[in-house]
């Protein structure tokens, strides 16, 4: 999720936990631990494939955070003296604190390893937008509500629990809307008689009642989009061709194997002035992905591996009316069919 949901999250979460008894400490300390996981983005794990595919790795581990926890909880405690009797409360602050940031990485489709170094695997339940005002704003006025001088320490703690009980409710709407749009999409693959190999969907930007969906389909993917207010009948999507062929020369490349492994085979391949480009098919949508990395370089040989770089075609939020369009009238498509080079 974006940095602002994560400090605020940490900030609730650190007052939940240990606010009626510190006070605005909890808030702060929730702040920082809330950022701390994703300072690995500073790491130099010495390429572009690296950092793509590294980042919410240790730093975002379970069993990283349980052993951590006890030497962060002694720094703050050599800061905070005289705070020795709620040491057990600070261990839950800073456990949970880290925890949940990742946790709640992990319902975005990007892919959190939250069980490493046991396994790699990231777990990405896909179920929320990176960046959801919905979720964000309940957590953001509880959060201010703490630091009001004149609102007492009961209300704050009240207001603050408030709050985090509606943003989970929010989570939990979001998986139950997955499940019904993943249903009206699968009646409308069905419908058109095309086999899929992989699904996966996710919301569209800032919202959960506007859904995108990627459904890989032997040699093609297939793009779509499904309201909560549609009928199976009504959901949009449209066929692109992918040319994994031309990975053919360069298919034993850790890079190549990487990314395959990391998007859990959602990418599409194809030539752009002569590089052979794979692009993530997860996030963003047609014509404009977040993550592209050009993995080979055509030649009169053949292909040859290439540099691995990494550039993004990220969607515009200029558009955002048009999102807001397609959520109430089908007829308002979001499907591409051709990409202006």
């Amino acid at each position: 999720m974006d940095s602002l949901t994560q400090v605020v999250l940490g900030s609730a979460v650190g007052y939940a936990v240990l606010g009626n008894k510190i006070g605005h400490k909890a808030v702060l300390w929730g702040a920082a631990l809330g950022t701390l996981p994703d300072l690995d983005v500073f790491l130099p794990y010495g390429g572009h494939v690296e950092s793509f595919t590294y980042h919410r790795g240790f730093s975002h581990s379970f069993f990283i955070h349980l052993l951590i926890s006890p030497l962060i909880v002694w720094l703050i405690l050599k800061i905070h003296t005289g705070m020795q009797t709620y040491k057990m409360r600070w261990f839950w602050l800073v456990f949970l604190c880290l925890s949940t940031h990742a946790l709640l990485d992990s319902f975005t489709v990007y892919g959190t390893q939250l069980m490493w170094p046991f396994t790699e695997h990231p777990f990405a339940l896909s179920n929320m937008f990176i960046i959801d005002p919905l979720y964000t704003l309940p957590l953001l006025l509880g959060v201010v509500c703490t630091l009001f001088p004149k609102v007492s320490s009961h209300t704050a703690y009240k207001i603050n629990s408030i709050a985090l009980g509606i943003s989970s409710l929010y989570l939990c709407s979001s998986l139950i809307l997955k499940v019904i749009i993943d249903g009206k999409a699968q009646t409308a693959l069905s419908a058109q008689n095309i086999a899929v190999d992989r699904y996966i969907s996710t919301p569209a930007p800032l919202t959960t009642l506007l859904w995108r969906f990627v459904a890989m389909s032997d040699g093609q993917y297939y793009e779509g989009y499904a309201s909560v207010f549609d009928k199976p009948s009504e959901v949009t999507l449209h066929a692109y061709n992918t040319t994994p062929a031309l990975l053919n020369d360069i298919k034993n490349e850790w890079g190549v194997k990487r990314l395959q492994w990391f998007t859990k085979g959602f990418y599409s391949v194809h030539e752009q002035q002569n590089n052979v480009v794979l692009s993530d098919l997860r996030m963003g949508m047609e014509c404009q992905y977040v993550f592209n990395f050009k993995v080979g370089e055509i030649n009169s040989n053949g292909v040859s591996v290439a540099s691995f770089e990494k550039f993004s075609q990220r969607p515009s939020f200029n558009d955002i009316d048009k999102i807001w369009d397609r959520i109430w009238q089908p007829s308002n498509s979001l499907i591409k069919n051709t990409c202006d080079n």
